[in-house]
């Protein structure tokens, strides 16, 4: 049981504080202040009491409060969280407050600035039950921002801050949650994903399993797609809002003269990825098959991902150099010059090399038809960084070509292909246009729309949700 009382003694004042230095515990001190406590007084309680009493206190009474003790000030509150004392900032207590005055209900937009909370920022604490919420910690600011009134209060559940507290220290450990399934041609083979179109654009919980599946393995097709122009426009817009780039909102994939793009002719097209040459390359690539007519001009797919586990796998050499050799990528032509330099490889921070599948790969860049030429560590005497670079991406187009490596599949009509235009590479064999029509259309998502939809998705599924590749557990 907890109880509010004024009373004179020496117990813990749940003051917070912010600023360091706090004054040690005297034990002959006292203060008189309004408190939330434990019965310290000889009354016993009964077995079924103590356990219902340890239920229920989470301000810690120990010594991880103890520059709370004589009512000085203190920076940090601890929390008991699964039966230990965590500490909390209460500079982050305040800065987190979601109360209608900090955080608009409507809009969610946070209504002041971490920079206004005050330097000696200070307040009460006490421990409360919320019908919704369950136990939550209760702030009163006894110098608060400026323009909150006295009655302002910040609360927080407790499931809230177990999860804040497990958030910080995954991400501070480099701990990945990674679902992500790396394949070559038997795996993808036994694990691709047909899905109805009818079923995609109706049914929420079909639309989340597609793109689960799409966000583990890169690759999923639909069929029974309308012959419709604007199919693919609807099948993207699913997902949320289409990327709008010089090619269009959609456009269209087929053999014409003179063509601005290698994709528009009738020719071999190798394994790459599109708009490596911009900022920000799209995520997903839609492409419907609305004419399949011509022979030849199957599409080729390879796991980028599971080439360069290969690699990593045979040449720890072969691998740093494809992590940090700078490539450069353009396009230079029909009005439009487009330049931007990548490394192959793209790791998360703190990568973990303990597990052989989670090597951290945030994303690959390989677009051999769109390379510039090199701008850096191009010559000299000695320079051997050039030299090197080569053969390892001489042995990465080797595992991404394998025969064993690549998924082979010719798209009739009436189906759409969609890919993650940052790990699955894609290619497309020689047609013969003058035996017939070949023609897709082509959409692209970024990857912002795409996990922001797949999130919200997680949240009402799964009750989770997973950005920076941790696991946010749904709290109230």
């Amino acid at each position: 049981m907890s109880l509010n009382l004024t009373t004179k003694a020496s117990v813990r004042l749940f003051s917070v504080i912010a600023r360091s230095g706090a004054r040690k515990y005297s034990p002959g001190r006292s203060a008189r202040c309004n408190v939330t406590i434990r019965q310290f007084w000889g009354k016993s309680l009964q077995p079924q009491q103590q356990q219902q009493e340890a239920q229920q206190e989470h301000l810690v009474h120990n010594t991880s409060n103890a520059s709370l003790l004589d009512g000085k000030p203190a920076k940090n509150i601890a929390v008991n969280i699964d039966g230990k004392p965590k500490i909390f900032d209460s500079l982050f207590l305040r800065d987190s407050c979601t109360c209608p005055q900090c955080v608009d209900p409507s809009n969610k937009q946070k209504l002041f600035q971490t920079s206004d909370i005050p330097e000696n920022l200070e307040g009460a604490c006490r421990t409360v039950v919320d019908k919704e919420n369950g136990w939550m910690v209760e702030i009163i600011w006894t110098n608060d921002i400026p323009g909150y009134s006295a009655e302002h209060r910040t609360r927080h559940s407790v499931d809230w801050l177990r999860r804040a507290l497990n958030v910080e220290l995954e991400l501070r450990g480099g701990v990945r949650s990674d679902e992500r399934v790396l394949w070559d041609r038997e795996i993808i083979t036994k694990n691709n994903r047909w899905v109805n179109y009818e079923e995609y654009m109706v049914d929420d919980q079909t639309l989340f399993e597609s793109l689960s599946h799409l966000n583990k393995y890169g690759l999923l097709f639909l069929k029974g797609v309308p012959e419709s122009e604007k199919a693919v426009e609807d099948i993207a817009g699913r997902i949320g809002t289409l990327k709008d780039t010089f090619y269009g909102r959609t456009w269209d994939v087929k053999s014409k003269p003179n063509a601005k793009n290698i994709a528009y002719t009738h020719q071999f097209l190798g394994l790459h990825m599109d708009l490596l040459y911009t900022s920000n390359p799209p995520h997903l690539q839609f492409l419907h098959s609305l004419r399949a007519r011509s022979p030849g001009g199957s599409s080729l797919f390879a796991d980028s991902f599971h080439a360069a586990q290969l690699i990593h796998t045979a040449s720890a050499f072969h691998f740093r150099t494809l992590c940090n050799f700078p490539v450069t990528y353009h396009y230079h032509n029909d009005a439009q010059h487009y330049h931007f330099t990548r490394p192959t490889i793209e790791l998360f921070p703190y990568p973990k090399y303990s597990e052989p599948t989670n090597l951290a790969i945030r994303r690959v860049n390989w677009s051999p038809p769109f390379q510039a030429p090199f701008e850096a560590r191009i010559g000299g005497e000695n320079q051997s960084a050039l030299a090197n670079y080569r053969a390892a991406a001489h042995a990465f187009e080797k595992a991404l070509s394998a025969e064993e490596s690549v998924f082979e599949y010719r798209l009739e009509e009436g189906e759409c292909v969609v890919f993650d235009n940052r790990r699955v590479l894609h290619a497309r064999r020689a047609f013969d246009a003058e035996k017939g029509e070949r023609w897709l259309k082509g959409a692209y998502v970024d990857d912002d729309v795409f996990f922001s939809r797949l999130r919200v998705l997680q949240e009402r599924f799964e009750a989770k949700w997973i950005a920076d590749g941790v696991v946010r557990h749904v709290v109230k």
